[in-house]
Parts: structure tokens; sequence; C-alpha cells
């Protein structure tokens, strides 16, 4: 069975869920570290806004780890991101565009990073999709790929500096 096959049985819910994911993985680079302001920086943020919200709303309908009710830990992230979504759209509209930044490289690194590591746990489903044979192996990939993307960020905030954008108050 392909992986495709794999996602598809799972259900509507985790179909939508990882299609949304991919899709908002596969935009960071551009949301993130496109010129701000220009016209491909606004239409990927507005799909990859739409992305998250989708990835974070269609969690509420996939429960592996109960804790309360159909929720477990992983929907505190959901919130998370939700919130997040909204605040970083109402700082951009108030014209702060640096806590706007700022928001939104915290949801790609949480949202994103740290719940997608954990999506890759052994037992999980995307590690038995992906990692049939070594799911630990694919655990520690994953792992290894958000350390890379952190110390990258760091590497990328080192560099030179932008001006300073006056923000409205």
């Amino acid at each position: 069975m392909t992986m495709i096959q794999q996602v598809l049985q799972a259900g509507p819910a985790v179909t939508l869920h990882v299609i949304s994911a991919l899709m908002a993985v596969a935009l960071v680079p551009i949301v993130l570290f496109r010129k701000r302001r220009d016209r491909l920086h606004k239409t990927a943020g507005y799909v990859w806004v739409s992305s998250m919200a989708l990835t974070a709303i269609s969690s509420f309908w996939i429960s592996g780890m109960k804790i309360v009710g159909p929720f477990g830990p992983i929907h505190l992230m959901s919130v998370f991101t939700l919130w997040g979504l909204y605040h970083a759209i109402r700082l951009v509209r108030q014209g702060n565009r640096r806590a706007h930044e700022g928001v939104m490289r915290n949801l790609a690194f949480w949202s994103l990073g740290v719940a997608g590591t954990l999506a890759f746990m052994p037992g999980r489903l995307m590690s038995r999709i992906l990692f049939e044979e070594s799911q630990d192996l694919g655990f520690a990939l994953v792992l290894t790929a958000v350390i890379a993307a952190v110390l990258f960020g760091k590497v990328l905030d080192q560099g030179p500096k932008r001006p300073r954008e006056k923000t409205a108050q």
C-alpha cells in the first residue's frame, strides 16, 4: 500500500490535516525568507495562514492521546496556533511588521517544527507510514532536521541587519 493510500484510509480529517500541513511546510521558505511586502510574499502568506488554520482546525477531529474527552496535549498546540495566526494578522494590519515576523517565526517553529516532530514519534501514524521498518530512525531524522533549522535560523539572524522599521502606535 502506498503512502498516499495509507493517509487517505486514515480518514478525511487526517487527510486534510496532512495535506494542509505539507502545504504549510512547503511555503515556510517563501513566507519567512523572501523579501517582505512583495506580491509573492503576501500571496504565499495568505495561503500559509489558511494552511496553518486548516491544519489546526482539522486536528480537533483527530484523537490519538486522549486526556480530556477526545482531546490531548497536541490540541493545546492547535489553540496556540489559531491564536497566533489571529495575533499575527492583527499585528501586521496595525503596521507592526517586526512583531508580526516574530509571531510567524514562532508559529513556524512550534506549530510545524515541534508538532511535526512529535508526529514522527515511534508508533504514530506518520512514523508508521514513512518509516515502517525503523520508526526510531525516522524520529531521529526529523528531530535532526528541526535542530538544523533552529541553528540555520540563528545563523540568519546574525546576518546583515535590516534598518529598523517604524511601528504604528
